[in-house]
């Protein structure tokens, strides 16, 4: 693919879907917080509140996986099974894609676990 560079090779990367999970979990919860506290301020309906982090699920879900695709990318696809314990670059590379991949998925699941109580809850409580 064009867009994506051949070798993605920086610890940023590790840190991608960690920090995605992290951002729509203060963007749903603060988001909620506040409708839930002044809903008169805000001017939208609980259902829009609910889309909204729908929406943001979604995004996050789709950033996530694409930090998952690229790093089984880098990972070699898996062709190469752990422990990547060598000190070589090449090892380093497969670790990191490897521990990037299972970071991605942990995201993931926290992503769809923070946006579970937008599907059962219909109203703020006060």
């Amino acid at each position: 693919m064009w867009l994506v560079p051949k070798q993605i090779e920086t610890l940023w990367t590790l840190f991608t879907a960690p920090v995605v999970w992290a951002a729509h979990f203060l963007v749903c919860y603060i988001g909620a917080a506040i409708y839930c506290a002044k809903p008169e301020i805000v001017g939208l309906s609980f259902s829009a509140v609910r889309a909204g982090i729908a929406a943001a699920t979604v995004i996050a879900l789709s950033l996530i996986a694409l930090s998952a695709w690229l790093a089984w990318r880098q990972w070699g696809f898996g062709t190469d099974d752990p422990p990547h314990d060598d000190p070589t670059r090449r090892d380093r590379t497969l670790f990191q894609g490897f521990a990037t991949l299972l970071l991605s998925g942990l995201s993931f699941i926290a992503v769809i676990f923070t946006a579970m109580p937008a599907l059962f809850l219909t109203e703020c409580i006060r």
